[in-house]
This record gives C-alpha cells, sequence and structure tokens, in this order.
C-alpha cells in the first residue's frame, strides 16, 4: 500500500475528467491532482504517479515523452513509460493482429509511401492520436476528400492509418470495456459524431455514454488484447479496449487504450471505483 499517489492531468482538461471526482473518493492515501508540465511538482515527493487527463500530449509529444522518462526516474509511473510509448503509436494494432486478436482491418500508411484505398467506406485517423482528434469519416465518393486528409496527416511527418468504415458503429456505436489489474471491471456504450475532416477545436469529441452489459464474447476480445500486453510488459493497472461489430456479427478491437483513457465509472457500478483505486494503489 502506497502513501501518495500524484492525479496527472493538464490545465486545459482541468473539471473535464468525469472519472476523477468518483476515482480519488475510494483510494484511501494522499492524491494531489497535478498538471504533468507544471515545473514546481515535485515528482519524487510521490510513492506513484498516474497519468488520467493528459490529453493533450499527441500535440506536444516529444515534451510529454521527455517529461514521463524524467518522472519515472524518481518515481513509479502507472501505466509504465514502456507501455505508454508502445501504446502511443496505433501501430501496435498490427502486433495485436499477429497474436490473433480481432482487430479492425489495418493499412498503415507511411510518410513517403504509397497510399491505396479500398472501394468502400473509410476511417482515417493519425497513429499517433487521442480523443477522435483528426480522425475523419469518409463515404466511397468521398475518397479524393479522404486523400488529401491523410496528405494532411502525413505533412506533419507523420503515419497515418486508414480502416473500413464498420457500417454497425452508426446504429450500436462502439463499447469501451475497463480493466483494472488485469480483471474485467465494467463496460460502456459510446457514441460519437465525427467532425469533418477530423477537425476539432478541443482537446477531444464530445461522447454520448450508456451503461453497457459486456457479453462473453465481448470480455473475451478485449481480453485477448490486454494478455497481449501482460506476456509483453506485466498486467496494466488500467486498460480500456474499445470494440466494434464488424459486418460478420463478430467483435473486433478499434483501439487498446493505455496511457490516459475516461474509464467511464459514472456509467459503471457502484464498485467500480474501489476496483480502480485497488489497482492503483496497491
Amino acid at each position: 500500500m502506497i502513501g501518495s499517489l500524484a492525479w496527472v492531468t493538464t490545465a486545459a482538461a482541468r473539471g473535464t475528467d468525469e472519472d476523477e471526482p468518483l476515482a480519488l473518493a475510494g483510494t484511501g492515501v494522499r492524491v494531489e491532482v497535478v498538471d504533468w508540465d507544471d515545473p514546481d511538482v515535485r515528482w519524487e515527493s510521490f510513492d506513484r504517479v498516474v497519468l488520467r487527463s493528459t490529453w493533450d500530449y499527441p500535440q506536444r509529444l516529444d515534451e510529454f515523452l521527455g517529461w514521463l522518462d524524467r518522472v519515472e526516474a524518481v518515481t513509479e509511473v502507472r501505466n509504465p513509460a514502456a507501455v505508454v510509448r508502445w501504446n502511443l503509436d496505433k501501430h501496435y494494432l498490427a502486433e495485436l493482429a499477429d497474436a490473433g486478436v480481432p482487430v479492425i482491418p489495418t493499412t498503415f500508411v507511411e510518410p513517403g509511401g504509397p497510399v491505396a484505398l479500398a472501394a468502400d467506406d473509410v476511417v482515417v485517423k493519425p497513429a499517433v492520436g487521442a480523443g477522435s482528434r483528426d480522425v475523419g469519416a469518409y463515404r466511397a465518393v468521398e475518397h479524393d476528400l479522404a486523400l488529401d486528409h491523410v496528405e494532411r496527416l502525413r505533412a506533419r511527418g507523420g503515419s497515418v492509418l486508414v480502416q473500413p468504415k464498420v457500417a454497425s458503429v452508426e446504429a450500436e456505436g462502439e463499447w469501451g470495456l475497463l480493466f483494472f489489474g488485469g480483471r474485467f471491471s465494467h463496460a460502456a456504450n459510446k457514441r460519437i459524431t465525427l467532425a469533418p475532416a477530423g477537425e476539432v477545436g478541443d482537446l477531444y469529441v464530445a461522447e454520448e455514454l450508456f451503461a453497457h452489459e459486456a457479453d462473453a464474447a465481448q470480455v473475451a476480445a478485449a481480453r485477448a488484447a490486454v494478455d497481449v500486453v501482460a506476456a509483453r510488459f506485466g498486467t496494466p493497472a488500467y486498460a480500456r479496449v474499445d470494440l466494434v461489430r464488424d459486418d460478420d456479427g463478430r467483435h473486433r478491437v478499434l483501439e487498446l487504450e493505455l496511457v490516459e483513457p475516461s474509464l467511464f465509472l459514472p456509467q459503471a457500478d457502484a464498485g467500480a471505483a474501489a476496483r480502480l483505486a485497488a489497482a492503483l494503489v496497491s
């Protein structure tokens, strides 16, 4: 049991993390909410540092990673820097697929490489991103707009993901399944409307969230992704696996969130906050 914990956010996100008040109420340790880029914070004074609403990191990636390494040199970080670095770049989806995890088919468009779009509706997103910023969905007749989006993202020097637009998402949305200390905790149904060409003025796209009772097939698909992480890095303190239902009715992993995911505590049962606290302070 630790004695002190830093709950790490960023100035622009303060007051917007709905998980925060529920999670902090049950830790039983000294907790301080701090900005990751605050130069006055003495990180070595905390027994553990927990990344939570650091939602501006994609726009300040080099600065954020340098900070992360400095903090991990003086105290313990959850999730650890090695996990964060691996999960920051969505090329991890290829590793999950190679391990047999059911993921959404993904084409990686590298800087300077060829671009080829399938004939159907597609989704374009950056390999490093959060909060659905810079994510756009395009119909088959809008491939010229999709290609423009790819080139805008590549002009920044990063890789781009192209995925099929899953038809079920408009009606069913996505399902986020939460794991604390490697154990399934709860799930929520998420609905979002992507901005045109992925242009978002805030840190993240607004979401509609609803409580959801995950079925066995959903838990199995999500657990397969978490197990890959556990085998490579050890069990993550927290993980969120976002699933969608493909055209064959199979649950597939859209993303695996190990850095700073929303944990959907307001949509969970009363015991979820205590399960999170146990994973963070034990």
